[in-house]
C-alpha cells in the first residue's frame, strides 16, 4: 500500500526540482515567453489585428513597411503584419494538434508494446519500423490529392506520420518501469494492466515525452511549411507562415520584406521551441538531479 505512494511522492518532488531548474534557465524561459507572447497574439488576433483579413488595396500594391503598414503589404495591398498574425493562428494550431495526435498515439502504442511485451511487443514494433520505412512525405500527398485540401485532414496526416519516434521512446521507458516496485504492488492490489499504465506508467513516461513534445512541435511546424511551399498545404484565402514564405520566395528580388518577416517570425518560433526543449530535457534529466 506504501509504494504508490512513495513513488507519487518521488514523482512530485522531481517535478518540483525540474521547475526550479527551469526557472534558472534564462534561454529556457525566453523560449517559454516567446511561446507565450506568440500564442495569446495568434488567440487575439480578430480582435488586435490593425486591418481586416480581407481587406486589399491594389492601387496600394506591394509597398515597404511604413507608419500605416508597420511590415509593409503584399502585392494585393494586405497587411503584411495582419496576415501573419493569422497565419500564425494556422501554424501553430497545426503544430500543436498536429503533435497532439502524434502523442496520442506515440504514447498509446509505445505504452501498450513495452508493458505487454512478447509477440505484442515484436508485431507492434515491426509494424512500426515497416512505417518507418514508407516515404511518408508520399503517405501525405496521397491523403491530400484522395480525400482534398482539407485543413483537419492536413493536422491528421502530418500527425499520422510524426507518432513513430515518440512509440519508440514510451516503449523503451515503459521497459524500464514495468518491473518496478510500484507497479509490482498494483498488482498486488489488483489492478488490471490497463489501470496500471493508466495511472503508474505513463504519468511516469511525461518527462521524455514532454521534452519530445517540444522537439516535434518545429518539426511538425516546418513539415507544414514545406507543404505549403509546394502548394500541398494551406490554401488561399487561408494563410500560414509557409504559404507567406512561399509567396515571399517568388518576389524576394523585387519585395524581399514579404519573405523576411514571415521567415523572422517562423525562426523566431522554432528557436523558441528548441530553448525551451533543452531547457527541459535538462531539468527533466535525472542523473542532472542526483549531481
Amino acid at each position: 500500500m506504501q509504494m504508490p505512494s512513495q513513488s507519487s511522492e518521488q514523482h512530485s518532488s522531481l517535478w518540483l526540482d525540474a521547475w526550479i531548474k527551469l526557472r534558472k534557465n534564462r534561454m529556457a524561459l525566453f523560449g517559454f515567453t516567446v511561446l507565450l507572447v506568440l500564442c495569446v497574439v495568434s488567440l487575439l488576433t480578430p480582435w488586435i489585428a490593425p486591418y481586416s483579413y480581407e481587406t486589399q488595396d491594389l492601387m496600394l500594391g506591394a509597398t515597404p513597411p511604413s507608419a500605416a503598414h508597420w511590415l509593409g503589404t503584399d502585392i494585393f495591398g494586405r497587411d503584411m503584419l495582419t496576415r501573419i498574425m493569422y497565419g500564425g493562428r494556422v501554424s501553430l494550431m497545426v503544430g500543436f494538434i498536429a503533435t497532439a495526435v502524434a502523442l496520442v498515439i506515440g504514447i498509446l502504442w509505445g505504452s501498450i508494446a513495452g508493458f505487454v511485451g512478447g509477440r505484442v511487443d515484436a508485431v507492434m514494433m515491426r509494424i512500426v519500423d515497416i512505417m518507418y520505412a514508407l516515404p511518408f512525405m508520399i503517405f501525405i500527398v496521397l491523403l491530400m490529392v484522395v480525400f482534398g485540401r482539407n485543413i483537419l485532414l492536413l493536422f491528421v496526416a502530418i500527425g499520422a506520420v510524426e507518432w513513430l519516434t515518440m512509440a519508440r521512446i514510451v516503449r523503451s521507458q515503459v521497459m524500464a518501469l514495468r518491473k518496478q516496485e510500484f507497479v509490482e504492488a498494483a498488482y498486488s492490489m489488483g489492478l488490471s494492466r490497463w489501470a496500471i499504465i493508466r495511472r503508474h506508467i505513463i504519468p511516469n513516461t511525461l518527462g521524455p515525452v514532454i521534452v519530445y513534445t517540444t522537439l516535434t512541435i518545429p518539426s511538425v511546424m516546418l513539415l507544414e511549411a514545406f507543404l505549403s511551399f509546394l502548394g500541398l498545404g494551406i490554401q488561399p484565402p487561408q494563410s500560414s507562415w509557409g504559404l507567406l514564405i512561399n509567396y515571399g520566395v517568388e518576389t524576394m528580388e523585387e519585395y524581399p520584406w514579404l519573405l523576411i518577416f514571415p521567415g523572422i517570425t517562423l525562426s523566431l518560433t522554432l528557436f523558441a521551441l528548441n530553448f525551451l526543449g533543452d531547457g527541459l530535457r535538462d531539468a527533466l534529466d535525472p542523473r542532472a538531479s542526483k549531481d
